[in-house]
């Protein structure tokens, strides 16, 4: 570690002495971030597009989407719990080199088999350096800083989810699913350079034995819970919109450009508003408590709205309002886990929020979907924004009325 940097023993950060973390230490874990999104969401749209040609049913085609989520609920606390263990750096460098050589196996065949193995691979992998990088970049810019940070990483995850589609689209277009993977081979392989040469190592910090009976009470104390419900939502949201609105755009008679622009839409006033909301947390003008209730609100807001009114107009300002709910909840969510978490048990703590935003992720499209089928569209978009509704109330009134954990050793009061 260079000599300008130094370990805050009480915080766990690593940083200099009255600065923040510069642009050079924390751009490579912004490009994991986006490598993950990139991967996940270029090659959803690239199966769903290209279904027919290479001869997948229906059921194959979900398994298929399904095993980078699968993958990554069962393995993202391991790993997290690992970069606790032997540091970040080498299980986000391991993470991303393996999730180069998993698309290499997209490179050798187009068959279901192979597409499945490669899915699974990068489901694997992304659970590796995912969980890590969240975890470094609370460490590296310190509670004080967490939100303007974290908002910056999820700002380049959501340009990786309005990116993806659409690269990804071309890429098929001119050498089908080889040349996709070619690229994600690509960019995940330099992110793994950049991350080795460019991110500091961070201390592996001593971690305290931990009893059955802690370890429960630390996973059920509403600073984990309440934030990662948050996140869950927010997600949740997300993955629903991604499915269903360009379904409905279709039912409005909107053509398939007009329709995935509603996506894109989303996407970018995500990305967009991630910065600014940490940046508003950190200056004290928007707390956890208020910013995630505003943020799951707007999101309950936006959906009901369609589920009242689905009209060409009302899909384009619910998509920019749901967007801006994401952009707001998601930075405010990991920057209270980050500030509430010691820094010894950081990696698992982000390794299991993570979870809930994976179960968000396929819980919001069967919610949905379940309702659509009994009901109607506009009744599962409602059921949604209902329970996203109470999820905004709980985040407001349970974070608000008593901290559920004492700060890290040596952190301010919250």
């Amino acid at each position: 570690m260079s000599a300008p940097l130094r370990r805050n023993a009480a915080a766990g950060a690593v940083s200099a002495p009255g600065t923040s973390p510069s642009a050079r230490t924390l751009a490579p874990l912004y490009a994991a971030g986006f490598t993950t999104a990139f991967g996940a969401h270029s090659i959803a749209a690239g199966l769903g597009a290209e279904s027919g040609g290479i001869g997948l049913g229906l059921l194959t085609f979900g398994v298929l989407l399904a095993l980078y989520d699968v993958a990554e609920v069962v393995l993202k606390p391991l790993f997290g719990s690992l970069s606790d263990r032997i540091g970040a750096k080498p299980v986000i460098v391991a993470g991303l080199v393996g999730f180069a050589l998993a698309s290499l196996l997209g490179t050798t065949s187009a068959t279901p088999l192979m597409l499945g193995l490669a899915r699974l691979g990068q489901g694997a992998a992304a659970s590796a350096f995912s969980p890590a990088s969240s975890a470094a970049v609370a460490r590296l810019a310190g509670p004080a800083a967490a939100g303007r940070y974290f908002g910056r990483y999820g700002s380049w995850k959501g340009m990786g989810y309005v990116l993806g589609p659409l690269i990804g689209a071309g890429l098929i277009w001119a050498g089908g699913f080889p040349a996709l993977f070619w690229s994600m081979a690509v960019i995940s392989a330099v992110a793994a350079v950049w991350v080795w040469i460019a991110m500091p190592w961070l201390p592996v910090l001593p971690r305290p034995r931990y009893t059955v009976a802690e370890l429960l009470r630390q996973s059920t104390r509403r600073s984990f819970l309440v934030p990662t419900l948050a996140l869950a939502g927010a997600t949740g949201a997300l993955g629903a919109a991604v499915g269903f609105l360009p379904l409905l755009g279709s039912g409005l008679h909107l053509n398939l450009f007009a329709s995935m622009a509603v996506v894109a839409l989303l996407a970018l006033s995500s990305t967009l508003t991630q910065p600014l909301a940490g940046r508003m947390r950190d200056r004290g003008r928007l707390s956890a408590p208020r910013g995630m209730g505003l943020g799951l609100a707007m999101i309950a807001a936006g959906l009901g709205l369609l589920a009242v009114l689905p009209l060409p107009a009302t899909l384009y300002v619910s998509a920019v309002v749901v967007g801006f709910g994401i952009g707001i909840t998601t930075p405010l969510g990991f920057a209270h886990l980050a500030s509430t978490t010691p820094a010894e048990r950081m990696g698992r703590t982000m390794g299991a929020a993570e979870i809930g935003r994976e179960v968000g992720d396929a819980g919001g499209p069967l919610i949905v979907g379940a309702v659509a089928t009994a009901a109607s569209l506009a009744a599962g978009l409602g059921t949604l924004a209902l329970l996203i509704a109470v999820a905004a109330v709980l985040s407001g009134f349970l974070l608000r009325r008593r901290p559920a954990e004492p700060p890290a050793p040596g952190q301010p009061a919250r």
